[in-house]
């Protein structure tokens, strides 16, 4: 058995779900998938001894699930004054309009098409509520529409699925760009070194504890996996499913359709660069 402090990032062992800091408490969709791994994290989000709270992604439209955010919200004596998006994708998203009915408040988001009832989201914002401040990161490349949220009080960073808990992210082409993300992963490593960020809440799997940790293993298997496929061209693979064979023969099937999402997006990247 491989001891969590040998993995990237210091994974948190079990299941996420409960109280992560001291201004972030996970509730767990359930939605589990090979993709959203244990299902999606909906975070709840409050400066301590302050009645009012920031959810970041809703999650799936399951009623149960978000009357269990909103409850355990008000349990620790507080209401959801703000709702918040990393990206659009459904397993975040979709159940943020209901969300919003149940709890009176805005959506803000990057894509305007996601926005209710106000303002967006864009670089540089400093959301405050209840005491509670948030600084809003541009991280595309998994999606276009990617943001975390960055917790200077505590040096914690809300990932969405820009990093995720256990595993690595698709770049999900054509939406999603290889070139972003790597920029994205750079922007977060500087957050890590120079701006004390040390825990990093994603949006599926676990806590991780070593955010500098994390970020230079996913660079650094970008760049694996980059000279992978750069190596599957020159050797005759041509088709994006020809070099998904190639390249993730040891990653099971199941996960071939989105290990293809990111290879076209790699092979984007090395073509503009007059790669291949």
């Amino acid at each position: 058995m491989t001891n969590t402090t040998d993995l990237p990032g210091q994974p948190r062992p079990g299941a996420p779900g409960g109280p992560a800091t001291a201004r972030a408490t996970c509730v767990l969709a359930p939605n589990p998938s090979a993709m959203s791994l244990d299902g999606t994290n909906t975070w709840i989000l409050a400066e301590p001894g302050s009645d009012l709270a920031v959810v970041v992604d809703p999650g799936p439209l399951d009623e149960a699930h978000l009357a269990n955010v909103v409850a355990t919200a008000e349990a620790a004596g507080r209401r959801v004054a703000l709702t918040l998006l990393t990206h659009g994708h459904p397993d975040h998203s979709d159940g943020a309009a209901r969300f919003a009915e149940l709890t009176g408040t805005r959506v803000r988001a990057l894509d305007p098409a996601l926005r209710l009832g106000g303002e967006g989201l864009g670089v540089g914002d400093v959301v405050t509520t209840g005491g509670l401040e948030l600084h809003v990161i541009a991280t595309p490349g998994h999606t276009a529409d990617s943001l975390c949220f960055h917790l200077p009080a505590e040096g914690s960073l809300l990932t969405g699925d820009t990093v995720l808990g256990r595993g690595t992210t698709v770049v999900a082409h054509p939406d999603g760009r290889l070139g972003d993300y790597l920029d994205s992963l750079r922007r977060l490593r500087v957050l890590a070194v120079d701006e004390g960020v040390e825990v990093l809440l994603p949006g599926h799997g676990p806590v991780l504890d070593d955010a500098k940790g994390v970020i230079e293993y996913y660079l650094a298997h970008r760049a694996k996996r980059l000279a992978q496929v750069e190596t599957a061209v020159e050797n005759g693979d041509r088709t994006p499913e020809d070099v998904v064979a190639a390249v993730y023969a040891d990653v099971d099937r199941s996960l071939w359709p989105a290990a293809e999402l990111s290879v076209r997006a790699q092979l984007d990247y090395l073509e503009e660069r007059g790669l291949i």
